[in-house]
C-alpha cells in the first residue's frame, strides 16, 4: 500500500522512515512549508518579557512553534521559573522537553486522549489559571503574517479573566509544485492513502490539483476537524486515527 505523507519536509522524514518499517511504501510529499519569521524581534520581546515579568504559562500550538521560538532564546536565556509549558498533544510535548524545558512544567493531553486539540489540553489547565494572570500563546501565521489557526483557546483564557497575548514563531505557507509535480499527484491517487494531519494540507492540495475527482481516493486523517475538511474536498474514504505512528499504522490496516 502506498502512503502519502503530507506532513511538512522537516517531521515527513521520520513518519516516512517508521511507515516504510511497518511494510507501507511510504512517500513524502509536503502540502505545507514552514519558514522562520522574516522579523525575529517580536520573539526576542516574548522571551525578554517571560524573564521580566510573571508568566502563567506558554502555550504552544505545535513542535514547530516550540522549535522556532526556542531557536530565538538569547544567549544564557532558561525557561523561567514556575511557568507552566502547554502542549496539544506529544509530539508538541516532547519538542518541548527536546529544547529543555523540566517535564514538571509540561502539561498535555494524557496519552490516552480520545483527541489531541486546544478543548482536550483546557480540560487539564482550566483549573490553573485564576483571573489576572498572562498567557503567552505561541502560533504559526500565513503567508500573509495573519495568525494561523483557530482562537479557541484564547477565547476560553479570556472568559477566565486571563491576558492573552499571542506571537508568531514560524510562517506556514503552501509549498510551491511545478507541473510535474501536480501531474505525479494526479497519476497517484487513485492506489495511495493519504495521511493528513492539517487541515490546511487539504486546502492546499486541492489548490494544486483544482476540480480533481477524489471520489476513489482514501486519507487518513489524524483528527475529526481534518477529516471532515477532507470529506468536504470529496475524498471517497476518510479514516480518523489519533496521531501517533501505531495508531496510524491501525488505520492503513483497516483499510486492507
Amino acid at each position: 500500500m502506498r502512503v502519502i505523507v503530507t506532513r511538512p519536509a522537516a517531521e515527513a522524514g521520520a513518519w516516512v522512515s517508521g511507515l516504510s518499517l511497518q511494510g507501507f511504501d511510504a512517500v513524502s510529499f509536503p502540502l505545507i512549508a514552514i519558514e522562520p519569521v522574516g522579523d525575529a524581534q517580536a520573539l526576542q520581546r516574548a522571551w525578554r518579557a517571560l524573564a521580566s515579568m510573571p508568566t502563567r504559562a506558554v502555550m504552544f500550538v505545535s513542535g514547530n512553534a516550540v522549535r522556532h521560538f526556542f531557536a530565538q532564546r538569547p544567549a544564557g536565556a532558561s525557561w523561567p521559573v514556575r511557568t507552566r509549558a502547554w502542549a496539544t498533544g506529544s509530539g508538541t510535548r516532547d519538542a518541548l522537553l527536546a529544547a529543555g524545558v523540566d517535564a514538571a512544567w509540561v502539561d498535555a493531553p494524557a496519552a490516552d486522549a480520545a483527541q489531541f486539540d486546544s478543548e482536550t489540553l483546557w480540560q487539564r489547565v482550566a483549573s490553573q489559571i485564576r483571573a489576572g494572570d498572562a498567557v503567552l500563546i505561541v502560533r504559526g501565521s500565513d503567508g500573509d503574517g495573519e495568525p494561523a489557526g483557530r482562537d479557541w483557546l484564547a477565547e476560553q483564557l479570556a472568559a477566565a479573566g486571563a491576558s492573552v497575548q499571542s506571537v508568531a514563531a514560524y510562517v506556514r505557507r503552501a509549498p510551491v509544485y511545478d507541473g510535474a509535480a501536480t501531474r505525479a499527484i494526479r497519476m497517484q491517487w487513485a492506489d495511495a492513502v493519504w495521511l493528513f494531519s492539517s487541515s490546511q494540507a487539504v486546502a492546499n492540495l486541492s489548490s494544486f490539483v483544482p476540480g480533481a475527482d477524489w471520489s476513489k481516493a482514501r486519507a487518513i486523517a489524524t483528527h475529526a476537524r481534518i477529516a471532515e475538511r477532507a470529506r468536504r474536498a470529496g475524498f471517497g474514504v476518510v479514516c480518523e486515527s489519533r496521531p501517533g505512528l501505531d495508531a496510524v499504522v491501525a488505520a492503513l490496516k483497516s483499510l486492507g
